[in-house]
């Protein structure tokens, strides 16, 4: 059966009081239009479908970076869902299949959820999404019988006996692709705010089917967790609490070891291994990798970076775009490897900054150890080869070359390749003056005293 998928993702937000659009906000490291397109994507749909409004060129450069695919239509005015909708409708001309519509600062709706909706679909010619509220607030009331919807009533107009009613709408729909091109046109305007409103297919779907056949309208109800909402700083809050909470507990059923789980947080992509060990206060920004047996020790930060088996980190290291660890490598405390590949047993233990280089298996980088890889303008790669030794507080003025076997004595400034199995020393000769001390600090605390009477 094919899915198509169209996100909404045109509001404003002022609600945020931000110049960003509301989508591009961030829930884990990644904005809230990417959680949409990651539930869309994992429907495997032949179609995805933003709509665009408020900032849309940068909501357009965003969908396009999570997915080139990703097709962007833009909503020139603001009339409301149903219009939004009729926006992106026209690119799933000759697609027919199955259409559902999703909300760009709605991140949690599950994928199990939308294809109970999808099944749905068989007995019925609409499907919405609903949820049990602890609090409706003004929220629109489902008046279901069953599984079938008989209409939704928006706060505005409900009847006490209605506004008692828990069961509200999301806004999420499923129907085929003809059927929700059909009802959509025929939503009217005819309301306070001129808008054409989305909820209404209901309402046209149950008159076409006669007005009492449970075949028109049905519903699938998930937990209110799911159909969050993202409109106000407060509600980005709870939103990423939430996700932390539900990835925080998906690691630990998957086998992760987290010493302490409330201080770990997680980005949208991240991917851990089981039997990987995570200690406390880990910040996972995107694109991290940590395969299985890895242990990430506590305060460390992870961007854009890969961790192979066996591999340890930190604590306190900080492992950046680019940074690849083989199988048991060992990246101590205060340590930075950014744009670096780090081969199977380097090991690394502190106070160092790799970065643009390629270390090879089993060398050691002493404490203090940098490459020195930009010379204000651009970049360069340092190289050193297996089992080299690199001394304490060497510098390596990139771009340069340490070969196999090779050992750098400690304070050294490597300005030129070092061949296999070479000992490179770098550094100015050591001058001792016997007794210049002591005359050196006996004029010195002369010249403060004179000062002083001054």
């Amino acid at each position: 059966m094919a899915v198509s998928v169209i996100v909404l993702a045109a509001g404003m937000g002022s609600r945020m009081n931000s110049d960003l659009p509301k989508v591009l906000h961030k829930v884990a490291a990644a904005p809230l239009l990417h959680h949409a397109l990651a539930t869309a994507r994992s429907l495997d749909p032949a179609r995805i479908v933003v709509v665009a409004g408020h900032g849309a060129e940068a909501v357009a450069a965003s969908a396009r970076a999570f997915d080139e695919a990703v097709e962007v239509v833009v909503q020139e005015e603001q009339l409301g869902t149903a219009h939004a909708v009729a926006q992106a409708l026209p690119l799933l001309e000759g697609s027919g299949g199955e259409v559902i519509v999703l909300y760009g600062d709605t991140p949690f709706v599950r994928t199990e959820t939308l294809q109970a909706m999808l099944e749905a679909r068989q007995r019925h010619s609409v499907v919405v999404l609903g949820f049990e509220a602890a609090d409706p607030g003004r929220y629109g009331r489902l008046v279901v019988q069953g599984d079938w919807v008989q209409r939704i009533v928006e706060w505005k107009d409900a009847s006490p006996a209605e506004r008692a009613i828990t069961l509200c709408n999301s806004g999420v729909v499923c129907a085929s692709v003809h059927v929700l091109r059909a009802l959509v046109d025929a939503v009217g305007n005819d309301n306070a705010a001129g808008e054409y409103y989305l909820p209404d297919v209901v309402a046209i779907a149950n008159a076409r089917a006669g007005g009492e056949s449970p075949a028109a309208a049905g519903v699938v109800i998930c937990p209110e967790a799911e159909t969050l909402g993202v409109n106000t700083r407060a509600q980005l809050a709870e939103a990423e609490a939430e996700f932390q909470k539900r990835a925080r507990a998906e690691a630990l059923e998957n086998g992760v070891t987290l010493t302490a789980p409330e201080t770990v947080f997680f980005a949208l992509d991240t991917v851990i291994g089981r039997d990987a060990t995570v200690g406390p206060h880990v910040l996972f920004g995107p694109g991290v990798t940590i395969e299985s047996g890895a242990e990430i020790k506590g305060f460390c930060h992870l961007e854009g970076c890969h961790v192979s088996r066996g591999a340890d980190v930190g604590p306190f290291a900080r492992l950046r775009p680019g940074a690849e660890l083989a199988e048991d490598v060992h990246v101590g405390n205060f340590v930075e490897i950014k744009n670096a590949i780090l081969d199977e047993g380097v090991k690394v233990g502190h106070l160092t900054y790799l970065g643009d280089a390629h270390v090879g298996e089993f060398t050691n980088i002493g404490a203090g150890t940098v490459t020195c890889n930009y010379d204000g303008v651009m970049k360069h790669r340092t190289t050193i080869g297996k089992r080299a030794f690199i001394g304490s507080d060497t510098m390596l003025v990139a771009p340069v070359s340490v070969g196999d076997g090779a050992l750098t004595a400690s304070g050294s400034v490597i300005t030129e390749d070092v061949p296999a199995e070479a000992l490179a020393i770098g550094r100015a000769k050591q001058v001792v003056k016997p007794g210049l001390a002591t005359r050196l600090f006996e004029r010195l605390r002369a010249i403060k005293a004179a000062k002083g009477k001054a």
